[in-house]
């Protein structure tokens, strides 16, 4: 992954609008929370695999991170926090925020195909 490319992102948002796509959604603040403090609370969402359709989408800067917005019929699919992004050779667009250390705190995956599980055991 590299760092965010706001004109890259838009356009690639921009050309799967309107279309029946894939959507991998996951927040966490991981396991590692509870190490630094024993009395922080895990916390995480994931969802993989929702097909949906969205009008269209944004991304926008947030100072130093980026949020991404996605407007659906019936509401709104957005990520905050994203730092790095990435086409890959499947023509996913894969966005993902991280901490200072380096560690997944977001991440937002966009594809016209879903996402294997095949994929789930290599990442």
């Amino acid at each position: 992954m590299k760092i965010i490319e706001q004109e890259k992102v838009q356009t690639k948002i921009d050309e799967l609008a309107d279309k029946q796509v894939y959507i991998h959604l996951e927040t966490t603040n991981g396991a590692y929370a509870s190490h630094f403090d024993e009395e922080a609370y895990n916390v995480g969402a994931f969802i993989r695999n929702a097909r949906v359709s969205y009008q269209h989408g944004k991304i926008v800067s947030t100072g130093g991170s980026f949020r991404v917005g996605l407007k659906l019929d019936i509401g709104w699919v957005y990520a905050e926090g994203v730092t790095d992004y990435e086409i890959d050779d499947n023509d996913r667009l894969l966005m993902a925020g991280h901490d200072r250390e380096g560690r997944l705190m977001v991440a937002l995956e966009i594809s016209e195909t879903p996402f294997s599980h095949e994929a789930d055991l290599n990442e």
